[in-house]
């Protein structure tokens, strides 16, 4: 339903533009809002730096444990990073494994015009839920993100905050924190990205 009324609200909207491009007597109001309504749609700088992304990459994965001194676990995967809907978002498609079990998962990242931050969403095969994050650059090739995730321990919604950083074209690096039962938070992951050679 939810899908529905926004589908309904961008036809009413765009139809409204439609009809004011069409009419000699477009308002002011109308004329702002056609390009308020550009504005947003339209992909800018801020999407362009998400370049760097785009490709396929080989993936080291490192898990850390809450508890000191336990091992750390390792993986690999895959990643391919792809423009979609014209140059708006990255998609993340990735393949591996997790503790032994085949992992998959897709996510989505891009830049919000109207809220002017980057923006993602994350979903696999180790859960139901969909993890939403929201950040911004914090150097000219680092940037960090604040995310929510449903916790299935407790059955409620927890922080998580990740740091993507740019090494060169060949290579990035996404680190992500989480709270432990005591609070406070921890690294939990490490995921090293170098582009696949062909």
């Amino acid at each position: 339903m939810k899908l529905k009324a926004c589908l309904g609200a961008c036809v009413v909207v765009f139809s409204s533009i439609v009809f004011a491009q069409e009419s000699p007597k477009m308002t002011a109001e109308e004329k702002a809002q056609m390009d308020a309504m550009m504005r947003a749609a339209t992909p800018g700088d801020a999407h362009k730096k998400l370049a760097t992304m785009i490709g396929t990459w080989d993936a080291k994965v490192k898990m850390y444990p809450m508890q000191p001194g336990a091992p750390v676990q390792e993986s690999t995967g895959v990643s391919e990073n792809k423009w979609v809907l014209g140059g708006r978002w990255v998609q993340e498609t990735f393949t591996g494994n997790f503790m032994g079990m085949p992992f998959s998962g897709i996510g989505y990242t891009g830049y919000d015009n109207v809220k002017k931050q980057y923006v993602g969403t994350w979903m696999d095969t180790m859960s139901t839920s969909v993890m939403t994050s929201s950040g911004g650059a914090t150097g000219e090739k680092t940037y960090e993100f604040n995310s929510t995730m449903d916790d299935p321990m407790t059955g409620k919604t927890m922080p998580v905050k990740s740091t993507m950083r740019i090494v060169d074209d060949n290579q990035h690096v996404m680190e992500m924190w989480a709270p432990a039962p005591d609070g406070k938070m921890f690294k939990m992951m490490e995921i090293t990205y170098t582009r696949k050679k062909s």
